[in-house]
């Protein structure tokens, strides 16, 4: 049976994407395998055998299966918005050489191919200036702020994938993640090492209320809003295709104004006859602006976005009140 291995299983993304497995792939044909480096017996009820490593560890790698991985799913690193005390050296030391730390173990036992996220800042200079996000635009960062180490270690790593796919063969596909939207019991992030509410879940918890929800900026700019859920879909396609390598902008190739995104939140979380009012606010800072052009994905995965903006917030709604992520330490 071929396995598949998921780095960062007990993380945010890792949970959907393995339960989205579980319910896709095929369990004669696949057996999925959790690996993270927390302490959990989360994946138990799921039959899943869950492995704790810690990528930054070479001796953790000895714990892993050593046949029969297919493929493998990297999604542990280090992130700007955990980081409550700037530390450079995290960065690189599980992003850049916890990557390279499953790469030598992939060229041990044999596995045959390696999904990777990537930050979309690795495009960080086009921001501004490009609306549409190109997959074919040539890498361009911003090397001041928070992020900039942060996209470098991410870009070495993707730099390592593109070595141990020209020597050895390892298939590589690579996901520019913009902002992935999702129920989460986690609400505040780092922004500069200072813990702060993520905007949307405020404005969520406003409509809730039917408490007033100001919208800043130019009303008329916004962004790519893409679902986790569309994100585990082109995971699990890539995980199937007929090639040897790819990079994909994760996205749904459609802008949602500020004012759309607002207008969607009272629609689908304010109670009747209680609806949030909307306060303009031209004066504050615009929202950066931005399209994940999706092309590539749509030719060579066959990726089909499922959630509009709508759908997302109803099944964003469904998972909030389903309480089944209450608990859960990620």
């Amino acid at each position: 049976m071929k396995k598949i291995l998921v780095f960062g299983a007990y993380g945010s993304i890792g949970l959907y994407l393995v339960e989205y497995l579980r319910d896709h792939l095929n369990p004669q044909e696949y057996q999925i395998v959790a690996a993270g480096r927390r302490d959990t017996t989360f994946f138990s009820k799921y039959n899943i055998d869950y492995f704790q490593v810690d990528v930054q560890n070479r001796i953790d790698f000895n714990k892993l299966p050593s046949n029969d991985v297919y493929a493998v799913i990297h999604l542990a690193n280090m992130l700007p918005s955990k980081m409550d005390t700037y530390d450079p050296y995290l960065y690189l030391n599980v992003n850049t050489i916890g990557t390279l730390n499953v790469l030598e173990y992939m060229r041990r036992v044999k596995a045959k191919r390696i999904l990777f996220t990537q930050t979309y800042a690795d495009l960080g200079g086009h921001w501004g200036k490009e609306l549409v996000l190109r997959n074919s635009l040539p890498r361009k960062m911003n090397y001041r702020g928070d992020h900039a180490v942060y996209a470098i270690s991410k870009c070495a790593a993707v730099d390592l994938m593109e070595h141990y796919h020209q020597e050895f063969g390892i298939e590589n596909y690579v996901f520019r993640l913009p902002n992935i939207y999702m129920y989460s019991p986690k609400k505040y992030y780092y922004v500069d090492g200072r813990k702060t509410l993520i905007s949307y879940r405020y404005m969520i918890e406003q409509a809730i209320k039917g408490e007033p929800i100001e919208l800043w900026g130019n009303p008329d700019l916004g962004r790519d809003i893409v679902y986790i859920k569309d994100l585990c879909q082109m995971m699990y396609l890539a995980l199937l295709c007929k090639r040897d390598t790819g990079t994909y902008n994760v996205g749904t190739g459609k802008m949602t104004t500020m004012r759309e995104q607002i207008e969607g939140i009272i629609e689908v979380f304010s109670p009747d006859g209680k609806k949030s009012r909307i306060i303009p606010r031209p004066e504050k800072r615009n929202s950066m602006s931005y399209v994940m052009d999706i092309s590539e994905a749509r030719e060579e995965l066959g990726y089909i976005p499922k959630y509009d903006y709508i759908s997302y917030l109803n099944d964003y709604k469904k998972e909030m009140l389903s309480k089944r992520w209450e608990g859960i330490v990620i």
